[in-house]
């Protein structure tokens, strides 16, 4: 059996200052903000929102300047991120270009996607969406059917994809396709494909979920015609690509801090005098300090150069488990007290509503604790 380290992480006094100068530009920005969209997290989309921040250069940070980027460190991002999910600013329309997409294409394609494409991510105007899951897959990414085979025009690429956050908002996909059989081992012969979302034969249908929004999206391919440069990286290297652009998606604070518009209402509302409250909220600050330094010691890990797999999956797993249990101690805490309509009792019917997500979105709970075990020599 392996151990798993997850070494502490100290702040620079640089990151402390920048915290100000981003709380500062969220006070202003965001005054009339109401609690009602700040639950929403990070799933708030605003276009607009993100311009801003691509104008003060905090989209894309750690990224060359050649590329738009501020070639600042990974710490200096994990303070911006942390305080715009703090105060649920509506980071949703670029969040997977940013956090993903645009690492993916400066790290395969250097010379000719990404020059082309990742400057517009650093400015907050162009954004993505993640063509992986499919009908009848779940989470079995190696079960994926979506094929795409190469003409002398290109690649064409037949198949259907669920699930697509945000599909129909987005200017590119980046689609996980089979490119080739997969003989003997179920992941060989997937590639990674950048698909123009105005691409003709692509049809992008409306998944509406349990909270009656429109993020998700059933996503069809009816011979779409992709261009031959738009291969990422190497064909049938797509399994490899994915699971390294997977431990990005799980990495960041996002994965603890979805339900903190609720914990923030909660410590509002409660009664000092109350010790039953004060034990129950005490333990979700606890959790939350110790989610928060184990999240920050991934980013480190990211800033030495290291490789945060199983560390990003084990903090996104225990994340999901804290996040999902507040809407339960909500409603045991205040379910009784929370007057019907008030900000209290909208941000805890939306957060009942919500966290069953939190331990599909990036990996479900079986598939983490697959990945942890692995990871640690125990399977």
């Amino acid at each position: 059996m392996q151990t798993l380290r997850i070494e502490p992480c100290t702040l620079p006094p640089a990151c402390e200052d920048l915290r100000r100068q981003v709380r500062t530009f969220l006070a202003d920005t965001l005054t009339d903000y109401p609690a009602e969209k700040r639950v929403r997290n990070w799933s708030g989309n605003s276009p607009a929102f993100s311009a801003q921040l691509g104008a003060r250069g905090w989209i894309g940070m750690t990224w060359p300047k050649r590329y738009g980027g501020q070639d600042r460190s990974p710490l200096e991002r994990y303070v911006v991120l942390e305080e715009l999910l703090s105060a649920g600013a509506p980071v949703g329309a670029h969040w997977v270009a940013e956090r993903q997409s645009a690492l993916l294409l400066m790290r395969l394609s250097p010379e000719l996607l990404a020059p082309r494409i990742v400057p517009g991510i650093a400015r907050g105007e162009t954004f993505f969406c993640i063509g992986m899951s499919e009908p009848d897959s779940g989470s079995d990414l190696a079960s994926i059917r979506t094929r795409a085979h190469r003409t002398d025009a290109g690649w064409v690429i037949n198949g259907r994809k669920v699930w697509t956050s945000n599909a129909h908002r987005t200017h590119w996909m980046i689609a996980l396709v089979r490119t080739g059989s997969q003989g003997e081992v179920r992941q060989a012969g997937l590639s990674q494909m950048l698909v123009d979302m105005k691409t003709p034969g692509l049809t992008v249908r409306p998944i509406i979920n349990q909270l009656g929004e429109h993020d998700f999206n059933e996503v069809t391919f009816d011979d779409v015609l992709v261009p031959h440069e738009h291969l990422i990286g190497t064909e049938g290297d797509g399994w490899a690509q994915v699971s390294g652009e997977l431990a990005f998606e799980r990495s960041g604070p996002e994965r603890y801090l979805s339900s903190s518009q609720l914990l923030l209402e909660m410590l509002a509302e409660a009664d000092p005098t109350d010790a039953r409250q004060a034990v129950a909220l005490g333990r979700i600050v606890a959790s939350y300090a110790t989610l928060r330094q184990m999240s920050l010691g991934v980013s480190g890990m990211l800033a030495r150069g290291e490789n945060p797999a199983v560390a990003a999956a084990l903090v996104k797993d225990q994340g999901a488990l804290v996040e999902q249990a507040m809407p339960d101690i909500a409603h045991d805490l205040f379910g009784g007290l929370a007057a019907p309509g008030s900000t209290l009792a909208q941000v805890m019917s939306y957060t009942a509503r919500a966290v069953p997500s939190f331990s599909l979105r990036g990996g479900t709970r079986e598939i983490l604790r697959g990945i942890i075990a692995k990871g640690l020599g125990l399977r």
